[in-house]
């Protein structure tokens, strides 16, 4: 249970901040002293997204709202796990990840698949079936209980993720979740965490809000609220949105009208061309940068594997 001083401090940073007030001039040197630190060591401002372009793109991942949008079977719950794995990775932070439509068991098995390179149905299917689809006649009585060769790989990628793993976090949301219970979720990690910053991601945030409100209604009210508890709690929420199915609404740039609040939205396509170089059922996938108040606009090629679960940067040409 978290120390009772933890509990006062988080309910005094829900307040107006009581320090002396000082101008910006008063502490002009300790701001530029803070700045020269951080450029020493870090070339962007936020913590790495395991993606290089992305990450000199957007500056890094700060705090504030972040908007995931694309097409069905495009890949962005995967995209949005691969992430926060990658952030917990690389920069040694916990993350949280809020699911809807996706059971935990399923998710945990690709991020399985993604690490050890084993595709997810073999993983899905056990290890008799992995016997199988790697050329290994299937065994009877005693032998059965044999693990293939691909179960050590398995085991070993899961050994050396466990570190990080440690710090990820499932939580299965039911169809009357709402906002109130995701904001307590957080803040119970974040006590767990000694109140450190950690990163949330929701998926996928339709579920949530009014249904009876009209789709453009419901994405203003839950981005706003989103945007709302990720200035409070000064942590990065991403927020995974299908697009609204209209054929006007399908463009990428119609969407930075659509959620004023969010600080970046990215949206997922298919890149058919490309996809055409690729071996089926592996998709060549185009990240766009809509909006982005701390940086860069533009797009991203990447290339998505189903099979595994995994997102890459595409190579040049």
């Amino acid at each position: 249970m978290p120390k009772a001083g933890k509990l006062d401090k988080l309910a005094r940073e829900s307040m107006v901040e009581d320090k002396p007030i000082q101008s910006e001039g008063a502490l002009l040197d300790e701001i530029l002293a803070g700045l020269q630190q951080q450029h020493q060591v870090k070339e962007i401002a936020g913590w790495e997204t395991g993606f290089a372009n992305l990450s000199r793109a957007l500056d890094g991942i700060l705090p504030g709202l972040y908007l995931l949008i694309g097409p069905p079977a495009c890949g962005k719950t995967a995209f949005a796990k691969q992430l926060l794995d990658q952030v917990a990775m690389r920069n040694r932070v916990a993350g949280i990840f809020f699911t809807f439509a996706e059971s935990k068991e399923e998710l945990r098995i690709r991020t399985l698949a993604r690490l050890s390179g084993l595709e997810n149905r073999a993983i899905r299917r056990g290890s008799a079936y992995l016997l199988h689809w790697y050329g290994v006649p299937r065994l009877g009585g005693s032998e059965a209980a044999q693990l293939p060769p691909s179960w050590d790989k398995l085991k070993r990628a899961a050994e050396e993720a466990k570190s990080w793993l440690e710090l990820t976090y499932l939580v299965k949301c039911g169809r009357e979740a709402n906002l109130e219970q995701i904001e307590e979720r957080i803040k119970e990690l974040r006590m767990l965490r000694d109140n450190e910053q950690v990163l949330a991601v929701v998926d996928d945030c339709q579920r949530l809000g009014n249904r009876e409100l009209p789709a453009r209604d419901r994405v203003a009210l839950v981005t706003e609220r989103l945007q709302g508890l990720a200035v409070s709690l000064e942590i990065p929420i991403l927020a995974v949105w299908p697009d609204l199915g209209e054929q006007a609404d399908t463009a990428p740039q119609a969407w930075a009208e659509r959620a004023l609040d969010a600080d970046v939205i990215l949206a997922l396509e298919k890149d058919r061309e490309r996809t055409k170089k690729l071996t089926e059922p592996n998709q060549a996938m185009t990240l766009h940068i809509v909006k982005n108040r701390g940086g860069e606009r533009g797009k991203l090629a990447l290339d998505f594997y189903p099979a595994l679960a995994k997102f890459v940067e595409a190579s040049a040409g």
